[in-house]
Parts: C-alpha cells; sequence; structure tokens
C-alpha cells in the first residue's frame, strides 16, 4: 500500500452503510458535516444526539452552511484509540510506514507515543505524521540512561542501527550531574515532545552499575532522577521514566515524574521467565499508589506480553497463575487509589487493541473503564494539551463508529465501520 492509497472521501451514509467513495479535492477539515441519528458516548453512557464537524472541531450549533449529511443509524460513536507506549514510529522505509499507518488507521488508533526515539525518525517522519490524513505521533528522541544502561544493549546492526544512532541520538548517558549539565542543551536542542528516562532494578543501582553481566539491565542512578525532572519541568516537558520493579515505582514517584512506563512485573530479567523469583518484588504498596494519584502520575500499563507468557516445566500453569495475580494485584491496587491508567503494547507487531483485549480478560476494570482508558487517559498522556479523547464542544472532530455497544461487548471496538480526524472521513482501500 502507498500513502496515496490512503485517501479521503465524503457521502451519504445510508442506514444499510454504502459509501459512494471519490477521493476527495480539498481538505475535509475545512468542510461542515452534519453527523445526525448516531449514540454518542459521553463518558459514562452512549446518548442519541446530532454532532456538527466544523472546520474540523466538534459542535453541536448547526453551522450556516452544511456541505453533506451523515446517517449514523444509530450506531454507536466513541473517541479514537490511543497506543502511549510503542517504538515502532522509528523511520524504516516508505514502504513499511506505510504498512504501519494501515494497521494503526483500521484499529482505529490514531495517536502514538513513542518514548525513545532516533531523531532521523523525526527528520523522516515530517510531513507524514501529525496530519489529518495520518496517525498523530509524541516522540522522546533519546532516552537518558546510565552506562552500560537499557537501551543501550539493543543497539545493534542486526536491528537496523547505524553506528551513529549511538549516543547523543538514540541515548544519552547520564552518569552524574556533570554530564547532565553538559548534555540538556543537546537533548534541549533536539526539540523533543517528552523526556525519557529508564529506572531498572534501582534498589540494586550500586551493585550493577560496574557489574558487565548486567549489561542493558540497569538504568539511571535514581538520585539524579529528581534533578531530571527538575530541568525538563523547568523546560516545559513532562517525564517518562521506564519502570521494572515496585522500587522503580517508588523511586520515579520522588523524583516527581510525570509519566510510569510499564506496569512493575511486567517482565522478567533478562526477559527470562525462570527469573521472576519472588514476585513481592514488583508488587506496588499502597502508600506508593497513594502518591500517585496525589501526583497525578500516568501509568502505561504494558502487561499483554507478560499475560501471555510461556512457562516451561511441569509448574507452568503455576507459575503463569502466579504473575497474573501479582499484575492483577497492581491494577487493583492502582484502580482503588484512582490513579490514572493509559494503554500501551510496546509491541512493535501490534496495535494497542491486543493490549485493550488482554485487559478485558483480566476482568479488573469493566467495560466502561476500560474504553475510558484507552480513549480519554490515553490521548490525554500523549497529547495533553490537544481537546481528543472526548466528544464534547470544542473538542477536535475525531472518532469512530461502531457497529455495536462496547459497554455491553468489548470485541465491538473491534468492529469500525468509519473513521472520522479532525473533520475528514478516512477510507482504507486495498
Amino acid at each position: 500500500m502507498t500513502m496515496g492509497k490512503l485517501i479521503l472521501i465524503y457521502a451519504l451514509v445510508l442506514p444499510s452503510w454504502p459509501i459512494q467513495a471519490q477521493v476527495a479535492t480539498e481538505t475535509a477539515g475545512g468542510r461542515n458535516y452534519e453527523f445526525a441519528n448516531g449514540r454518542w458516548f459521553d463518558g459514562q453512557k452512549f446518548v442519541a444526539r446530532r454532532f456538527y464537524s466544523a472546520s474540523g472541531v466538534l459542535t453541536a450549533k448547526r453551522p450556516a452552511r452544511v456541505e453533506r449529511v451523515f446517517d449514523l443509524a444509530g450506531k454507536y460513536v466513541i473517541p479514537p484509540f490511543g497506543e502511549a507506549h510503542n517504538h515502532n514510529l522509528d523511520w524504516s522505509s516508505p514502504e513499511q510506514f506505510a504498512r504501519l499507518l494501515r494497521m494503526y488507521l483500521e484499529a482505529g488508533v490514531f495517536y502514538v507515543k513513542n518514548p525513545t526515539s532516533l531523531p532521523r525518525s523525526r527528520q523522516a517522519l515530517a510531513g507524514k505524521i501529525n496530519i489529518p490524513s495520518s496517525i498523530d505521533g509524541a516522540l522522546s528522541n533519546g532516552g537518558l540512561t546510565a552506562s552500560g544502561g537499557h537501551p543501550i544493549e539493543i543497539l545493534t546492526p542486526q536491528r537496523g542501527f547505524k553506528p551513529e544512532d549511538g549516543e547523543g541520538a538514540f541515548y544519552f548517558v547520564i552518569d552524574n550531574l556533570a554530564d547532565l549539565d553538559r548534555k540538556w542543551p543537546v537533548i534541549r536542542a533536539g526539540k523533543p515532545d517528552f523526556i525519557k528516562t529508564y529506572l531498572l532494578y534501582s534498589e540494586e543501582f550500586s551493585k550493577r552499575k560496574d557489574d558487565p553481566a548486567k549489561f542493558g539491565w540497569k538504568g539511571l542512578d535514581p538520585a539524579l532522577l529528581p534533578h531530571i525532572v527538575r530541568r525538563a519541568h523547568e523546560d516545559g516537558l513532562r517525564v517518562s521514566t521506564h519502570v521494572e520493579t515496585a522500587a522503580d515505582f517508588h523511586h520515579a514517584l520522588l523524583a516527581g515524574v510525570d509519566e510510569i512506563n510499564h506496569l512493575p512485573g511486567f517482565r522478567p530479567e533478562g526477559n527470562n521467565v525462570a527469573t521472576y523469583g519472588d514476585l513481592a518484588r514488583y508488587e506496588i504498596t499502597e502508600a506508593d499508589a497513594r502518591l500517585a494519584a496525589r501526583q497525578r502520575v500516568m501509568v502505561v500499563t504494558t502487561v499483554g506480553q507478560a499475560i501471555q507468557s510461556t512457562f516451561d516445566g511441569k509448574e507452568k500453569e503455576e507459575a503463569r497463575r502466579a504473575v497474573r495475580e501479582m499484575l492483577v494485584r497492581n491494577l487493583r491496587i492502582l484502580k482503588r487509589h484512582r490513579v490514572a491508567l493509559a494503554i500501551g503494547s510496546d509491541s512493535f507487531r501490534q496495535t494497542s487493541a491486543p493490549e485493550a483485549l488482554n485487559l478485558s480478560k483480566l476482568q479488573v476494570f469493566d467495560n466502561r473503564e476500560l474504553l475510558k482508558m484507552w480513549c480519554e487517559t490515553t490521548a490525554a498522556t500523549i497529547f495533553p494539551k490537544r481537546k481528543i479523547g472526548q466528544l464534547k464542544e470544542g473538542y477536535e472532530a475525531s472518532f469512530l463508529i461502531l457497529s455495536g455497544d462496547p459497554l455491553q461487548d468489548f470485541t465491538q471496538t473491534q468492529k469500525i465501520e468509519m473513521r472520522v480526524k479532525q473533520g475528514e472521513i478516512l477510507s482504507l482501500s486495498n
């Protein structure tokens, strides 16, 4: 598929949903459309009403001129989905990006957050994302880690990295305040959308920092993180922090970060399930859950792969059940204290849809809670300054039309019949 095949259409939608397609000759975002007979999600329930898209903005007030009326025939309207943690926006080729774009738009995922990205990817994606006919992306540029820390270990030619993609590009090594002072002007000059930092097994920082056997399985000195957060906040930048353990979660909170990436216990050390060991090291405390809520910290899930983990040996079912129970416990404690949760997959091959469906299987959240997490909270942590994620007056006219009610059956989120982004009607042709 090429970008040219992702065309914009406008048509009268009849109750039986035939669409008369044509290539738009002008941006639909400048047009005024009426969307009648829809059931619109108001954050709690679906309400029968009509909305207008006026120059790409939702309004209940009829514009002086309406070019086209869309009869939604009682279908269900929800905000678009988000992907709060994925690295697949790193540029590879126009063909691969076209496949990626189609994958996201088919799934109804309009907003994608890439924590740790290549500056050359930002340059290559200019004009291809953050436009009405494409996905919108927020990129952090290089992440801040320690010598030998994650994600340095993944920069190999086999993964498509170049020699110049290391220090100063995909990552910045910050071992002390002098490093931070020297490198911060370069970090800031890259114009990141936010700052990504790494804590891995920070309760063992001193033990791991000079251990070559822990290459890629260590991160920043937790004592440095508050200084990084202060610098970022002074420059108007939010901070996301990768965590592995409950101690990492605790140190991230003490540093004042805005977002925590990954639920503690989302993966075992070395990606070897045999190393999960004592699961207590991943269990979030009541005190930290309360603190996260008080500080309005966003937590991004990324637990889908852990839920699906395969355990070898005769006790595999017991091990899988124990890990699942640990993840459920962490999710329940965060929910109990009303910590904001966003959905992210951290999967190169998938959108956030499998993550959302896996979360629904855990039965921690009801369908309404999960829908709000995926549509509202996730959008808010990707683009906190934009009016997206809700179907309200003055918000961007971006939404999905489903054939059935996702509050009754969450799998209806996969049955998208129409996609509208900033007032443009998206059509995915073969």
